[in-house]
């Protein structure tokens, strides 16, 4: 909506447009459904604690487009920001992981208490409050939690990442947004390593990553009776 009375100045407008846009959409990225490769951003930082990165503003985007575009040329799709921090429960500085640059995270583990936990970010103000996020926590809680899942918002980091890949624990990672509903994760580059994030060389999805985009667009086609429709 935009303003369109013939003066310039602060205050409500007399006049005003509305634009409606509908346009068909394919798969956000144009590898289709397919799993994607993310850096770990070490060098920037998308959001500061305190600052806007909770909002959904284009000054939480455009700053992104360089490294974006840095990333691309080392072949990998997007960013994965992080935020160093001291670890509380150490006392050590660690990477912590936010959001993708386009997306919220998730990345299911096999814990060290030998669950397997649906892990992504908390809500500090540092990244957006997705609304396939918070689809995606509540139906993990009504029907992967059944299961014996553990369903977790809390801050991780790569260091747990990396330990989850090396001992065996990892099982998949993906992420969630408005336009690409989930995106399968193959591989994380951090500090010169490449975390592997589950997925067999002849697999583009994991299991998990598949039941939600299947339970998600039951419920938007209407294949679903159910109370989000």
């Amino acid at each position: 909506m935009i303003g369109t009375q013939r003066t310039l100045g602060v205050g409500p407008p007399g006049s005003a447009l509305l634009y409606v846009i509908a346009s068909p959409v394919g798969p956000y990225y144009p590898t289709g459904f397919k799993a994607i490769s993310l850096e770990a951003t070490t060098y920037a930082v998308r959001a500061w604690p305190g600052g806007v990165g909770a909002s959904k503003l284009g000054a939480n985007y455009a700053p992104c487009v360089v490294p974006q575009m840095q990333a691309a040329t080392r072949g990998f799709h997007q960013n994965l920001w992080l935020f160093e921090d001291v670890d509380p429960a150490t006392g050590k500085t660690e990477d912590f992981v936010t959001e993708v640059g386009t997306m919220n995270l998730f990345a299911c583990i096999v814990n060290k208490e030998g669950q397997k936990e649906l892990m992504t970010a908390p809500l500090d103000g540092t990244i957006l409050d997705g609304v396939v996020r918070d689809s995606i926590l509540a139906l993990a809680r009504e029907r992967l939690a059944p299961q014996g899942w553990k369903v977790s918002e809390r801050r991780f980091t790569m260091r747990e990442l990396g330990e989850a890949e090396a001992e065996g624990r990892m099982l998949e990672v993906f992420g969630s947004g408005t336009a690409a509903v989930v995106a399968p994760v193959r591989n994380i580059s951090y500090k010169g390593s490449l975390i592997n994030c589950g997925l067999p060389e002849d697999k583009e999805v994991g299991p998990v990553t598949q039941q939600m985009l299947d339970w998600i667009s039951a419920i938007q086609y209407g294949d679903e009776e159910h109370p989000w429709r």
